[in-house]
């Protein structure tokens, strides 16, 4: 896959940069910055006690993105999509995984055509495709480009923002550490999603929404996960994005690569 300007735009490392949020990774009461993203506004909310959040983005500052940020080549959005927050209710995640599923795929659920199941991915960019996966993990994707097309980005991963304890009561994990939301069924546990929520609009307020979001600093690519099936040049492709510098990523990790 050639490289476009915008993941070299992406990958770029700033003169300066600040950690976008503290987190206490052990119980000895230090804190350490989680690395990765470029400087945003920091809030001055009092965490709970035992939060491992003493700082965190003023997300409610930010600005939900609008439909057309989404209606571009899914191998376009995954890359724009590190970063950004997932918000539903108390719990804001933000983005640090994505794969890219595009038309014409083999590993792509489009491949199969419209189906009840499949319907939403065929759908205009911008709205929500959750299915079930081995009839355990709810797994979230953002749909891209233009009705009809048929592609989507799988969320792998993401860092807590925002509501620590409801997480961790969904995912049944009393913890802090990455294994929290190093995956995308523990994304989909961690939103409390269920495949109802298709077709809902990222862009419209309530819900689930899509918040604009701070840059990578530097960006990972590697080929996408658990795609055997998939057609050898399919098996190969570099649509796998990650975000460089934070624990937030889930396995393996050894397939990814400087982009």
């Amino acid at each position: 896959m050639k490289r476009t300007r915008r993941f070299k735009r992406v990958a770029t490392k700033p003169k300066t940069s600040k950690p976008l949020l503290i987190e206490n990774d052990d119980d000895d009461g230090e804190t350490r910055p989680i690395h990765g993203f470029k400087s945003v506004t920091v809030g001055t909310t009092k965490p709970k006690p035992n939060s491992p959040l003493v700082s965190q983005p003023s997300v409610d500052k930010m600005t939900i993105l609008p439909s057309s940020f989404f209606q571009i080549d899914a191998l376009d959005l995954a890359p724009r999509l590190l970063g950004k927050f997932l918000r539903r209710d108390d719990v804001v995640l933000q983005i640090t995984e994505v794969e890219a599923y595009r038309p014409n795929d083999s590993a792509c659920h489009g491949r199969f055509g419209i189906t009840p199941r499949t319907a939403p991915v065929f759908g205009p960019g911008g709205h929500a495709y959750v299915y079930l996966c081995y009839g355990l993990h709810m797994m979230l994707n953002v749909v891209a480009d233009k009705e009809g097309v048929g592609a989507a980005v799988l969320i792998r991963a993401c860092a807590p923002i925002r509501g620590l304890e409801t997480i961790q009561q969904r995912r049944c994990q009393m913890t802090d550490k990455p294994v929290l939301l190093t995956g995308p069924g523990k994304v989909g546990q961690a939103l409390g999603l269920s495949t109802e929520w298709s077709n809902h609009p990222f862009y419209t307020p309530g819900g689930l929404e899509i918040l604009d979001g701070p840059e990578p600093e530097k960006m990972l690519i590697g080929p996408r996960v658990g795609i055997e099936y998939a057609l050898p040049e399919h098996v190969n492709v570099l649509w796998r994005f990650a975000v460089a510098g934070t624990p937030w990523i889930s396995a393996p990790k050894n397939t990814l690569r400087p982009a």
